[in-house]
């Protein structure tokens, strides 16, 4: 299945990846080069009027890390209308929060394999 591609968000998907931010820069070190069993991600992908931050094609799979932004009440309505969109497509959105990156990365990892493998079995 091919996912609705906004090219206006072409650029601005470029921007965030040359600015990622810490903790996206960490848990972009484990997914890169199918390092995480074999799965390849690519990041800030634009999918319909919106840009997640990791996408697994395989899987269909995608990872959201949150920040403060995404705690708001409009932060949260934000995310509950993407991921419905998200979800109507077929895909699967595990959210992370800054802090989890940063201090149990081992447990955002285990549980981004249990997903992989559950939705993408090798």
């Amino acid at each position: 299945m091919t996912l609705p591609y906004n090219l206006n968000l072409k650029e601005r998907s470029r921007e965030l990846r040359r600015q990622m931010t810490k903790e996206e820069k960490t848990l972009w070190e484990c997914l890169r080069g199918k390092k995480l069993g074999g799965y390849g991600f690519v990041r800030q992908k634009p999918v319909g009027n919106y840009i997640v931050d990791f996408y697994c094609r395989t899987a269909k799979l995608m990872i959201e890390i949150d920040g403060a932004v995404h705690f708001t009440e409009e932060g949260k309505e934000y995310d509950r209308e993407r991921d419905a969109f998200l979800n109507g497509l077929g895909l699967k959105v595990l959210h992370f929060p800054n802090s989890e990156i940063l201090s149990n990365m081992e447990v955002v990892l285990n549980r981004i394999l249990k997903e992989l493998t559950r939705r993408a079995p090798k």
